[in-house]
């Protein structure tokens, strides 16, 4: 095997944005933040969306937009006409 040619791997903590759980784990990833937990210096990436956060595994429905691109468009400038061209007189 060749040698130096493998990543470093650290000791990481995933935490979510939204609820603050932390997935500790083992990752290439580096951040500039570090945190001691339990005895061992982990660097600390923030994610967005987790299995602690996400509509799928928490049973949380987001609101799905049903009404068509055109119904709003006709609802919202439906009433308003165009002003008619005037005719060329020859």
């Amino acid at each position: 095997m060749k040698k130096d040619i493998h990543p470093v791997y650290n000791r990481v903590a995933f935490q979510d944005m939204t609820t603050g759980k932390r997935y500790l784990t083992r990752s290439t990833a580096k951040s500039s933040k570090t945190e001691e937990i339990d005895g061992v210096e982990h660097f600390i990436i923030s994610v967005g969306l987790t299995a602690d956060s996400h509509p799928f595994y928490t049973g949380q429905n987001q609101f799905v937009d049903t009404e068509g691109r055109i119904d709003k468009f006709q609802k919202r400038f439906g009433s308003v006409r165009r002003a008619k061209k005037p005719t060329r007189s020859a």
